[in-house]
């Protein structure tokens, strides 16, 4: 039995870019095409705060062609307004420039097409964006709009941020790849940020192999899929210290380590996962901290906010100095136990969130299987692939050491490869 909805069709960014080159289709064809699959769709995943494709959609610009990108709306983009999810910014006009980021992808050769749907200012609130593979269930939050753009094939890549799960939740609700980057790899200016210290770049696309064209475009250094000299080295992370795993995705992720072994894979556990429930704790101390400090103005309209964002706000501005620095002290030891792990492991495989997306609407899921590895800064691949016994979506994170992105969406890609083998 499979539910998924006919909604779910994302559009592959790397067989794209191949008709691109090589004359197939044109940068016309391309936007004509977003714009159709939008105009089929928008009304029942309602992904898009405002869609407005250039004028001109042909020409040389980059590696990606001019191909359509969307843009989760705390990030600037010129000429659009950057509204954050919030009726407080309803009349905001248009951005005079591109936030660092947005620019950066239009060198790659990527176009905005719009600003995508965010959760108030990128927290728990969610905004009308429904999950294209289960249209009665959360996309996840907060880079709803740009997760569910992507997996029901209106673009074929978009951008997210990640403060706790922002991006990998999303990803593994919604049944596409994701990638998290490295924190502090790319400037945040332009971005209306929640947590300083914890908020990275995110993008979102159908699978790893278009994660990898993207990046290779991005980063002007081609990502080689299917040619690592060894089989990844895993630790397989169960999540069992959480205790919110459940019992489809559990099975899920056993199943997989079953099959990277048999693949003949080094398949190992983490010797201790302390750490990864020590800087779970401590994230929800910084970020909680950091935000009220971060936007301080909201405190002058704080009865205009979603209740959850209200409590965060209250809950930071309660936080002693003395125990931020703790959290971020327990973080930093964290943190160095981890790295340690890479000296004879190249990736973490786990569950990207507790299980499928959860029914309903009005809330967006749970963060916390994303916290550690956020308050870390790792980059972290979202492979999508695994289902529950009715085809709903299951997530699977891979987790690599700082600056390893080239190399881990090589491992994320094999894992995929994996996956579709053993379905």
């Amino acid at each position: 039995m499979n539910v998924r909805s006919s909604l779910y069709q994302p559009w592959s960014l790397a067989d794209l870019v191949d008709d691109l080159e090589a004359g197939r289709i044109t940068g016309a064809d391309v936007w004509n095409r977003s714009r159709s699959r939008i105009d089929e769709t928008e009304n029942d995943v309602a992904a898009w705060v405002v869609h407005a494709p250039p004028a001109e959609s042909d020409g040389p610009v980059g590696p990606l062609g001019g191909i359509p990108l969307g843009v989760k709306d705390i990030i600037d983009v010129e000429g659009m307004p950057t509204k954050c999810g919030t009726d407080l910014y309803a009349t905001r006009g248009p951005e005079t420039s591109d936030a660092a980021i947005v620019g950066a992808w239009r060198s790659a050769g990527a176009v905005p097409a719009g600003k995508t749907v965010s959760t108030e200012f990128a927290f728990f609130a969610p905004g009308p964006t429904r999950n294209p593979a289960a249209p009665s269930r959360t996309p996840g939050g907060s880079s709803s709009g740009s997760a569910a753009a992507v997996a029901s094939g209106q673009v074929p890549l978009a951008l997210g941020s990640q403060t706790a799960g922002s991006v990998t939740r999303p990803a593994s609700y919604c049944g596409v790849a994701s990638m998290v980057m490295t924190r502090g790899l790319h400037s945040t200016d332009g971005v209306t940020g929640l947590s300083a210290s914890l908020d990275s770049h995110g993008l979102y696309a159908a699978r790893v192999r278009d994660l990898a064209c993207a990046w290779s475009a991005f980063a002007a250094k081609k990502v080689v899929l299917g040619c690592l000299s060894h089989r990844p080295r895993v630790l397989l992370w169960d999540a069992t210290e959480l205790g919110v795993v459940e019992p489809p995705m559990s099975h899920a992720v056993d199943e997989l380590g079953r099959a990277i072994r048999a693949d003949g894979a080094q398949l190992a556990k983490p010797s201790s996962t302390d750490a990864v429930f020590d800087a779970t704790i401590a994230h929800a101390v910084v970020m909680a901290y950091e935000a009220a400090l971060e936007r301080s103005a909201l405190f002058a309209d704080i009865d205009r906010l979603s209740e959850p964002l209200a409590a965060l706000l209250r809950r930071g501005a309660a936080t002693t100095t003395a125990d931020y620095y703790a959290a971020g002290t327990v973080i930093a030891e964290s943190r160095e136990r981890i790295i340690r792990l890479f000296d004879n492991a190249d990736v973490i495989v786990g569950p990207a969130a507790p299980g499928v997306a959860p029914a309903g609407l009005t809330a967006t899921g749970d963060p916390v299987l994303s916290r550690a590895w956020q308050a870390w800064g790792l980059p972290v691949v979202t492979v999508p692939g695994l289902t529950d016994s009715v085809g709903l979506p299951l997530g699977i994170q891979v987790i690599g050491p700082p600056n390893s992105e080239s190399q881990l969406l090589a491992s994320a890609w094999w894992i995929s490869e994996v996956i579709a083998s053993s379905a």
